[in-house]
């Protein structure tokens, strides 16, 4: 017995060394990996530059109706702040003739300003001239007007639909499936197309599940946000209530005391957000995550898998960890739909297999997100994943574990 257990620990010991070596490239490379945590220091000098050129105060920095207010536009007032070489600079005057962008300055803080053109915040923020020159893709690719039956409601699904509250964001992410929406000014819906899109659901008692979302459900008043949730409240067959926002990404500053009691009294509430680098998790991040939190709302990120951001195995693990730890539990990664003037984002979809190939077994199942890829025409998310079951047979199947080692395993019921 005592042999054994020496060959058992023997064996648990090699094992170890085996498991720590599937993972020595990760290792190699992870003190490297930007991290908003990691650039604390960088980003509060980015800060203070950005403030003083403003004139605003460290108490207005905290305050979301100044970053809104303060959300650059301008390539002027951009190239004063983080000067462009010149060819930038005109490209970006000529672009904001054509396209709607704005940034928040907090956001505008973690770019790093010496190397923008690396820089994964600058991409996702900062209209690029390949929007102009691409004609690929489609304005409306999920056919979002076309599964429209009701004002701002969307559904594609049997049990549950979206409510499009406005087109206003703290930052117009380059990549937006919902571009065409931009519009030349912040618009949000009037009261009564929401009122009718309550009395869609209301007759609809198969929908237990509603999504409020825009432009970012959070760009709504807080007296506007209590009201419409208090109407899903009352709504029998209407189980749980989503909020998609991005501010905790681009605008932390939005999430308050007085927004945070707000959505205290409306649970059970979901919210779901969209981290796509680890250098947007910051300080900032994890305190209006920690507020969310403790009002009882339950925290869930969609990335997009973005050329040149994301789209590395490392950068995902350590996206999807960092997340964790900030208590956001990675949910989807969407495969970017081909909207018009984004095509310099989209991947191939064997990027986002390897992806999830090195995400599954190398790292916590919480940080296993789902490969989602929207079929065209508003016919919904369908999953993509390594193929790990090799053959089935009625007694027996055949499969492959994340180690790539084939393995049989029953497949019989017992009476």
């Amino acid at each position: 017995m005592l042999a054994q257990a020496t060959n058992d620990r023997l064996y648990a010991t090699e094992r170890a060394v085996e498991l720590k070596s599937s993972i020595q490239d990760y290792l190699d490379v992870e003190p490297e990996i930007e991290t908003g945590f990691r650039q604390v220091k960088r980003t509060q000098i980015n800060k203070m530059v950005i403030l003083e050129y403003l004139g605003g105060s460290e108490d207005d920095w905290d305050k979301w109706s100044w970053q809104m207010k303060n959300r650059i536009s301008n390539a002027d007032i951009l190239n004063d702040i983080l000067p462009l070489n010149e060819i930038e600079f005109q490209d970006l005057r000529n672009l904001s003739k054509q396209f709607r962008w704005a940034i928040s300055p907090y956001y505008l803080s973690l770019i790093d300003f010496e190397n923008y053109r690396q820089s994964t915040i600058f991409k996702q923020s900062v209209p690029d001239i390949r929007e102009l020159e691409e004609h690929n893709g489609k304005a409306d690719p999920m056919a979002e007007c076309q599964t429209s039956p009701a004002a701002r409601i969307t559904r594609r699904y049997p049990d549950r639909l979206i409510i499009n509250v406005t087109n206003q964001c703290a930052m117009y992410c380059r990549h937006c499936q919902r571009r065409r929406n931009f519009g030349e000014q912040d618009k949000h819906a009037r009261i009564d197309q929401l009122k009718e899109a309550i009395f869609y659901i209301r007759s609809n008692k198969e929908i237990r599940d509603v999504l409020i979302t825009g432009g970012d459900a959070l760009m709504l008043s807080d007296k506007v946000l209590d009201w419409l949730l208090g109407e899903l409240d009352s709504i029998e067959h209407v189980e749980i209530k989503r909020l998609g926002t991005r501010t905790l990404v681009t605008l932390p500053q939005r999430i308050t005391p007085e927004l945070c009691t707000i959505l205290e009294k409306h649970g059970p509430l979901y919210m779901n957000t969209q981290f796509n680098h680890p250098m947007e998790i910051t300080p900032e991040a994890k305190k209006a995550c920690d507020m969310l939190v403790k009002a009882g709302v339950v925290l869930g990120n969609q990335a997009v898998l973005l050329k040149d951001i994301n789209d590395d195995p490392h950068i995902m693990k350590k996206l999807n960890q960092e997340l964790l730890k900030i208590r956001i539990r990675p949910y989807y990664i969407f495969h970017a739909k081909e909207v018009k003037g984004t095509s310099h984002f989209i991947t191939k979809i064997e990027t986002g297999i390897n992806i999830m190939e090195k995400l599954r077994g190398y790292t916590s199942g919480l940080a296993v997100p789902t490969y989602i890829i929207n079929a065209p025409g508003g016919y919904g998310k369908t999953p993509l994943l390594p193929e790990y079951l090799i053959s089935h047979a009625e007694d027996e199947i055949t499969i492959r574990t994340w180690e790539h080692k084939v393995i049989k395993c029953s497949n019989k019921t017992y009476e």
